[in-house]
C-alpha cells in the first residue's frame, strides 16, 4: 500500500492506495499555523487498522514553503557571492545579509584570483553576531570548478546550521538565477528541518516507521531524508500533484489543460499529449527567479471558497478568502453558494447559500437566482480567461517539454480536465460556455493526493569533461575524475548515467522504476595555435518524470469505480 497527501489551501486530502484502488480517503481542513495538525489527522485516519508492514511508502505534497515564500515569513539568511569579471553580483541582490567578495573563476573552471580568508572570516564573525544561522555560497563559474565555494564552505567551519553551495544545486549556467536558488534553499531550510523531524516523530511515535518521500516542482519525488540537503524542491510541489493526478487520463495526441479548482485558487498546467511541459530555465516564486527544476504551472487567486463582495459598484471575486462557503458556517458568499443555490448538491446548507446570493442580488438588482449564476459565470468565465492568457505566455518562448526542447511548436489544447473539490460543476459549465471537450478526473476531490502518491523519484545530473585539463566533473554530486586524452563521448554518456543511477537509488527510486534518458550532449575542440589539444564534453541526463510501475493497475481499479472510495473518520492529531 502507498499513501499520498496533498496539503492544499483549504483542505489536506489523503489517500490510501491498494490493490483496489483507492482503499481509503480523507480530507481535513489545512491548519496554516500548524501544517503537522492536518498531516497527522488525515494519515491517523488512513492508517486506522492498517498494519505499518503494509504500508511501502508515504508521499508529501505541502505547501509549507512556497507560503513561507509567499508570506515573506522567511528567517535571515548570510549570503556569500563570488564574482570576479563581468556582470555586478550587486544587481542579483537577494537580502539584506549578501556579500560580495574577492576571487575569480574563469568560464573554463581556471582560477584568475584567490579568495581572500581573512575577508570570509570576517564576514562568518559578523554572521554569527547578527545570529544568522544559514547561508548561502555561490561563486559566477563555480559549475566548471566549485574550488572557491568548498573554501569558503571550511573557512565556514561548524558555526552554523546550513551551509549550500550553489554547484550543488544545478548543472546549468545561469548566475543570477543560481544566486536566488541558494538563498531560497537557505531560506526555507529551518521551516522545511521542522516540519521533517515533527512528521518523523509522530510516525516514529505511532508506531509508523514508514518510509517518507516527498513531491518535488518537477512532478517526481525524493526521500525526506534527502530533501533536507536541497530543501527548495519542495516549493511549488502542490501544482505539481495537479499535473500528476491528471496525466493518467490525458489523451494521447491532444494537447490538454488541466485546471485544479481548489477552495482558494485554481492550478493550471498544459499536457502535450501526455507529457507535462517544463519551466524552460526554472521555477519562478515571487520576485525569484530560480534554478529549481519545475512544470511549467500557473495559479490564479480564485476557487470554490474567494470572497464575493462588491468595489465601487462592481462585483469581485477573490483574491483572498475569508473562510468557507456561507453554505458551510463561513461569513462571506463564495462561488461555493453560488453551485448549492443553483440547486447542485454539495451537502451544504443551502438556506444560508441562497441567503448570500440574495444579498449580492440585492446589491446588483437582482434575483438570488439571477445572482448565483452571475457570480457563478464569472468565476468560470475568469478561469478561462487566466488558461488562455497561460497558453499565450507559453507560445511566445520555445516549448519545453519534461523530455526535449519542442522547436517552434504552438500549444493548442482541445481539451480540458478538470479536478478539485467542485470539479463537475465546473466542468459542466466550462464545457457550456467554451469549445473544449471537458472532462473530470476520476475521483477528482482527492486526484492530487494520488497523483502525489503514484509520483517517482527524479533527478537529474549534468556531466563536463575537459579532455585538454584532464578532469570530469559533475558539479550537483560534487564529483571529480581525472581523465585521459582518448576519452570519448560514450564514455562521458555512460559515466553520466551511471552516476545519475547511484543518485537516483540515494534519493530513494526503485531500481525498476528507472526509466533514464540523454537530454543533452554537446562537444567541442579545443584549439590551440591551430591545433587542437582536446575535447569539451557537456552531457545531461535524467530519471524521466512519470508514474511508479505499479500505478496501471491502480489507475483501472479508480477509472472503473463507480462509488466513490470509502471516506475514513478523521481523528484528533
Amino acid at each position: 500500500m502507498i499513501i499520498g497527501l496533498d496539503v492544499g489551501g483549504t483542505h489536506t486530502d489523503v489517500v490510501l492506495l491498494g490493490e483496489q484502488g483507492i482503499e481509503c480517503q480523507a480530507k481535513v481542513p489545512t491548519t496554516h499555523d500548524d501544517l503537522l495538525v492536518c498531516v497527522w489527522k488525515g494519515l491517523e485516519a488512513v492508517t486506522l487498522g492498517v498494519a505499518p508492514h503494509e504500508v511501502e511508502r508515504i508521499v508529501l505534497s505541502t505547501t509549507l514553503t512556497t507560503n513561507a515564500i509567499a508570506e515573506e515569513k522567511l528567517p535571515p539568511v548570510g549570503m556569500i557571492v563570488v564574482g570576479g569579471p563581468g556582470l555586478d553580483p550587486e544587481c542579483f541582490r537577494t537580502n539584506e545579509h549578501y556579500y560580495v567578495v574577492s576571487g575569480s573563476i574563469d568560464h573554463r573552471g581556471r582560477e584568475i584570483q584567490p579568495i581572500e580568508p581573512m575577508e570570509i572570516e570576517a564576514i562568518a564573525s559578523r554572521l554569527r553576531k547578527e545570529g544568522v544561522r544559514h547561508v548561502g555560497v555561490v561563486g559566477k563559474f563555480s559549475v566548471r570548478n566549485p574550488k572557491h565555494e568548498t573554501q569558503i564552505q571550511q573557512l565556514l567551519g561548524d558555526h552554523f546550521e546550513y551551509v549550500v553551495l550553489g554547484h550543488r544545486l544545478s548543472g546549468n549556467l545561469n548566475f543570477p538565477r543560481r544566486i536566488a536558488t541558494a538563498y531560497l534553499n537557505a531560506a526555507v531550510y529551518s521551516i522545511h528541518k521542522k516540519f521533517f523531524d515533527a512528521v518523523r516523530r509522530s510516525l516514529k511515535r505511532n508506531g509508523l516507521p514508514i518510509p517518507i518521500h516527498i513531491l518535488k516542482a518537477d512532478g517526481g519525488t525524493m526521500s525526506f531524508n534527502a530533501s533536507l540537503d536541497l530543501p527548495g524542491q519542495t516549493i511549488l510541489s502542490g501544482p505539481a500533484a495537479s499535473v500528476m493526478g491528471s496525466l493518467p487520463y490525458t489523451s494521447e495526441h491532444l494537447d490538454t489543460l488541466v485546471l485544479d479548482i481548489g477552495g482558494t485558487t485554481t492550478d493550471m498546467a498544459v499536457m502535450v499529449g501526455r507529457v507535462p511541459l517544463l519551466a524552460a530555465q526554472g521555477a519562478e516564486v515571487g520576485r525569484f527567479r530560480t534554478l529549481i527544476r519545475a512544470l511549467k504551472t500557473a495559479s490564479l487567486a480564485l476557487g470554490g471558497d474567494s470572497a464575493v463582495r462588491l468595489k465601487n459598484g462592481q462585483l469581485q471575486l477573490g483574491p483572498d478568502r475569508e473562510g468557507p462557503a456561507m453554505a458551510f458556517g463561513g461569513p462571506t458568499p463564495t462561488p461555493t453558494d453560488a453551485i448549492i443555490a443553483l440547486g447542485e448538491n454539495l451537502n451544504g446548507n443551502r438556506a444560508a447559500a441562497e441567503r448570500g446570493m440574495a444579498q449580492v442580488g440585492q446589491a446588483l438588482g437582482l434575483s438570488m437566482r439571477e445572482a448565483a449564476q452571475h457570480v457563478f459565470d464569472m468565476a468560470c468565465q475568469g478561469i478561462m480567461q487566466a488558461a488562455e492568457d497561460m497558453v499565450q505566455a507559453i507560445n511566445a518562448k520555445p516549448v519545453y517539454t519534461v523530455h526535449e526542447l519542442l522547436e517552434g511548436y504552438q500549444v493548442r489544447p482541445k481539451e480540458i480536465l478538470v479536478l478539485g473539490g467542485p470539479a463537475p460543476y465546473f466542468a459542466k459549465r466550462l464545457q457550456e460556455i467554451s469549445s473544449y471537450t471537458v472532462r473530470v478526473v476520476p475521483q477528482w476531490n482527492v486526484a492530487n493526493a494520488v497523483g502525489a502518491a503514484l509520483a517517482r523519484t527524479t533527478c537529474e545530473l549534468t556531466l563536463f569533461v575537459d579532455t585538454e585539463r584532464g578532469i570530469a566533473t559533475a558539479p550537483e554530486e560534487a564529483f571529480h575524475q581525472p581523465v585521459k586524452r582518448d576519452f570519448t563521448m560514450d564514455k562521458a554518456v555512460s559515466l553520466a548515467l551511471e552516476l545519475l543511477t547511484e543518485k537516483a537509488v540515494r534519493e530513494g527510486a526503485f531500481r525498476t522504476d528507472l526509466e533514464t534518458e540523454v537530454l543533452e550532449k554537446l562537444q567541442f575542440n579545443m584549439v590551440r595555435g591551430f591545433c587542437t589539444t582536446g575535447k569539451y564534453y557537456r552531457v545531461r541526463v535524467q530519471v524521466k518524470p512519470g508514474l511508479i510501475s505499479q500505478y496501471r493497475s491502480i489507475i483501472y481499479k479508480i477509472q472503473n469505480s463507480h462509488a466513490a472510495a470509502p471516506s475514513c473518520t478523521v481523528g484528533s492529531a
